[in-house]
């Protein structure tokens, strides 16, 4: 009878041996990748000292996030630094000088600008004082494609910065966090890499500050740009390819308000039966400007119309942006801005377009004529 038990025990240890050999085997055929992949890009750089200086900037998100019992794939974010975020993946060393430090602790729909002001002035500190070839900056991805645009618009220099976030926490099954910042780590030491502004890098495609979004809750393919796409295109095995050369043109920048703060601009966002409340709301909290998420191109009811055209008398910025998740918003076409005094977004989605609102109105720029020249001047 005992004998009979341990051949049966024998069986089962043999079966989960057998199952357990493609994901060692897997694994390790991962690791093997990645490690072949390293080597090569460290035999280009040559001796360790001549490795570009990355400086790595933690904000939280989910890509530092880990497992909460509370639901099956429930998490915290920010739970990881970003020390030992750049601690876990293997080959970073073989790329760049790796250091790393925390600048929050926060999931990206608490981004604000406290965060955003510490990012820009530690990323420029770093700059002008030669300290980094390059910066990646890691984050959530709520509100990535804000601080993207935000750090791209008051960011001097031609150094590249990457901006980096998973989709999935860094304790998941198959956490897309690790591969994501290996890429951004690849773009942020390649020398073509400079001159293009900063950068977002997920799911092994580059993308633009002005363009990039994210267009799907849940799923990996969520980061596009849906008016120009991808700038370009980064893996483990084929390395970087970018889609055209660096521009060379001199971007605007602008100066960070000396009270650290931004002006309050709203979003109202348009929809069927719509009244003026929203804006009237708007207005009576103090907003300096206001941006309709419009429907169409730009455009909403009557009344919110007149209730626009009412605030822009008052000396409120008034930004005309889209709903829809891709085209430009034009002037004069639906709506007479110039009679109105709005300005037009182009292909500015609205959160964007608040972004380069506050910056605009806390660097003094406030006529019709001015703002639609500077939103013009960054596509």
């Amino acid at each position: 009878m005992r004998k009979d038990t341990d051949r049966q025990a024998s069986r089962r240890q043999s079966r989960i041996s057998m199952l357990s050999i493609p994901v060692i085997t897997l694994a390790l055929s991962f690791m093997i990748t990645v490690a072949a992949h390293a080597a090569e890009v460290g035999k280009d750089a040559g001796p360790a000292t001549n490795l570009p200086r990355i400086l790595v900037l933690a904000t939280g998100g989910t890509i530092a996030g880990q497992a909460d019992p509370r639901a099956s794939g429930a998490y915290k974010s920010g739970q990881i630094t970003g020390e030992q975020l750049v601690q876990s993946v293997p080959g970073l060393d073989k790329m760049a000088k790796l250091s790393a430090e925390q600048i929050s602790s926060i999931g990206s729909q608490d981004m604000n600008d406290k965060v955003w002001f510490a990012l820009a002035r530690r990323i420029q500190q770093a700059f002008d004082n030669n300290e980094a070839d390059g910066v990646v900056v890691t984050h959530g991805t709520d509100t990535l494609e804000e601080t993207t645009f935000f750090l791209d618009n008051v960011l001097k220099g031609d150094k590249p910065v990457v901006i980096v976030g998973s989709m999935r926490p860094a304790t998941a099954v198959s956490a897309d966090g690790p591969g994501n910042l290996y890429e951004a780590v690849q773009v942020a030491a390649d020398p073509r890499s400079r001159g293009r502004g900063v950068m977002a890098v997920l799911n092994d495609k580059i993308e633009g500050a002005r363009s990039v979004t994210k267009t799907n809750t849940t799923s990996l393919e969520t980061f596009t740009s849906p008016n120009a796409g991808p700038i370009g295109y980064v893996d483990t095995a084929g390395g970087i390819r970018f889609m055209a050369q660096a521009s060379g043109l001199k971007r605007a920048t602008y100066e960070l308000p000396a009270n650290d703060q931004l002006p309050r601009v709203e979003i109202v966002y348009s929809h069927a039966n719509m009244d003026a409340v929203p804006v009237e709301d708007a207005i009576s909290h103090g907003a300096k400007g206001i941006v309709l998420a419009g429907v169409g191109d730009g455009n909403t009811s009557k009344q919110a119309l007149d209730a626009l055209e009412l605030a822009a008398k008052k000396g409120i910025v008034v930004v005309r942006s889209t709903r829809v998740g891709s085209g430009f918003v034009t002037r004069n076409v639906e709506v007479d801005d110039d009679k109105n005094g709005f300005v037009v977004s182009e292909d500015l989605n609205p959160q964007k377009a608040r972004v380069l609102t506050q910056l605009l109105i806390a660097n003094g720029v406030t006529s019709p004529a001015k703002l639609q020249q500077a939103f013009t001047a960054t596509w």
